[in-house]
């Protein structure tokens, strides 16, 4: 389709004329069904709609059944009552609960490829958009990417209409705000913005609007689009913008004064500010008691770590800091380092890249073979790799603790980060021991605290520390007696829950 300049953006008069406009922008597509008809008082309206994007029962009963039934009555049109025909036949005859007047070829375009129905009528230079969407979409299914043991099991789809409805199925309150933007030059893509009026913070909420109305782009298929364009800082390996499939997840977000953004064709919503402990708690951890929370998040910042430093410390300590091991241990690790031919960096090097093929092939594969061949893959080849001298045994504990560390962090963006950091860190341990593994964790904690989500530190609280705020952060309390929203933004009401009502 060729793009309308403003001076071709008005429609005509004449139905034939507009007909052959829509058929000729489209390059008379075969999907393309034109309907027409002569109504009373010699009306002659064309019905236009893509096959395949509307509910053809609905055109079927609701317009075509009402138009007919019409074309039968022998009453006259009264212009009293009515400002013209077309109002007449959307405020008396069509019996669709979505109706509306448009003017302009491109928003018709816009209308006719998202689904909508569009009646032309000759003699009048507007039409009508009649809402009859009917695309085959996916059922409402379990979170595939997020799952979890106890917790609703839904997940948003690919259908925005669907996934605003999820939200507000769980919060059934009038300051749940919703205003849709439309971006991509060419998919124009559906875009939406929810925030809780009453709790968010205005300047965020104008920031979000601002970020997205500069985003110039022919098309957006994904929500990884939206999140390149807002994030604050691109030159940086820690993810700055939270996602989440699970409406749950999203909805405990706007509570605490976030802003949700929705993207039309994808079943990942965004959340912003998101900090770095957003990354490490999942939506389970509120379902379960606070004790059972606060151990599980313990262990997911121990595998946090686990995953950045052993293989760099194992690198480190068996090339440079030998004498800080037991000689028993020292000996062990020297009897199966016998007749190795790489150093302890390029042994750990060889097996971290070996096992990251091995899980991208296990996700690439199809699911019926994926996990069999991953698994396999990755027993046969530690195994035959110590058979053969090529790597010690001590080398396939580290790696394959390291591998399972990191699917402990709940959000993958923030598996892959440390996952990327981890190889920085053990070219560091190879060349400078654990002086150049601190060395790199000093940098990373000042590249950590430089960083901002929406203009809010990105290691909030813990750096600037709130000491108020740690009721939910390293650990959880329980819920009597979190009575304040978060304070990591100014958010307008900060009261949770009522206390004098308890005793």
């Amino acid at each position: 389709m060729q793009p309308i300049s403003k001076t071709q953006d008005s429609l005509d008069i004449d139905l034939d004329i507009n007909i052959q406009t829509v058929q000729n922008a489209l390059g008379s597509s075969p999907d393309l069904i034109v309907r027409k008809m002569v109504l009373i008082n010699e009306w002659r309206i064309a019905l236009i709609y893509m096959n395949g994007l509307t509910d053809v029962d609905m055109i079927q009963s609701e317009i075509l059944g009402s138009l007919i039934d019409l074309k039968k009555m022998k009453s006259e049109f009264d212009p009293s009552h009515h400002d013209s025909p077309l109002a007449y036949l959307s405020e008396n005859i069509l019996s669709v609960g979505d109706i509306g007047t448009i003017h302009g070829l491109s928003s018709i375009f816009t209308n006719l490829l998202s689904g909508d129905a569009i009646l032309f009528m000759n003699g009048y230079s507007d039409g009508l958009r009649i809402g009859v969407t009917g695309r085959k979409e996916r059922n409402v299914s379990e979170p595939a990417s997020q799952p979890s043991v106890r917790g609703p099991m839904d997940a948003f789809t690919e259908n925005i209409k669907t996934n605003i409805s999820l939200i507000r199925r769980r919060i059934k309150d009038p300051q749940l705000w919703l205003e849709v933007h439309e971006i991509g030059k060419v998919t124009k893509t559906s875009v939406a913005i929810m925030h809780l009026n009453q709790v968010a913070d205005d300047h965020i909420i104008q920031e979000v609007r601002r970020r997205l109305a500069e985003i110039d782009i022919d098309g957006i298929l994904e929500s990884g689009y939206i999140e390149e364009f807002i994030q604050d800082r691109t030159l940086t390996p820690f993810p700055t913008v939270y996602n989440s499939e699970r409406p749950d997840t999203i909805v405990a977000g706007l509570l605490e004064g976030r802003v949700a953004i929705l993207i039309d064709g994808t079943p990942f919503v965004l959340l912003v500010p998101a900090l770095f402990v957003h990354f490490m708690q999942t939506s389970e951890d509120y379902y379960q008691r606070a004790d059972i929370s606060t151990l599980v998040r313990v262990i997911r910042y121990m595998s946090f770590i686990i995953v950045l430093l052993v293989p760099s410390m194992y690198i480190a300590i068996t090339t440079y800091h030998q004498e800080m091991l037991p000689t028993n241990l020292l000996l062990n690790l020297a009897s199966q380092r016998e007749g190795v031919p790489f150093p302890a960096f390029i042994e750990a090097l060889l097996m971290e890249i070996i096992y990251e093929i091995l899980r991208e092939a296990g996700i690439r594969m199809p699911r019926t073979v994926g996990q069999a061949v991953s698994i396999v893959g990755t027993l046969v080849i530690g195994q035959s790799a110590v058979e053969a001298g090529i790597i010690s045994a001590a080398v396939v504990i580290i790696v394959s603790i390291t591998a399972i560390s990191s699917y402990v962090i709940p959000a993958n963006a923030m598996s892959i980060s440390v996952r990327m950091i981890r190889f920085v860190l053990m070219g560091l341990a190879a060349s400078f021991g654990l002086f150049g593994i601190l060395s790199g964790i000093i940098i990373l904690a000042l590249h950590l605290n430089t960083l901002r989500s929406f203009g809010i530190p990105y290691m909030s609280p813990l750096a600037p520390f709130e000491l108020k705020d740690q009721k939910d952060t390293l650990f959880r309390i329980a819920w009597p007696r979190m009575m304040t929203r978060p304070s990591l933004f100014k958010q307008k009401d900060k009261v949770r829950q009522n206390v004098s009502k308890r005793k």
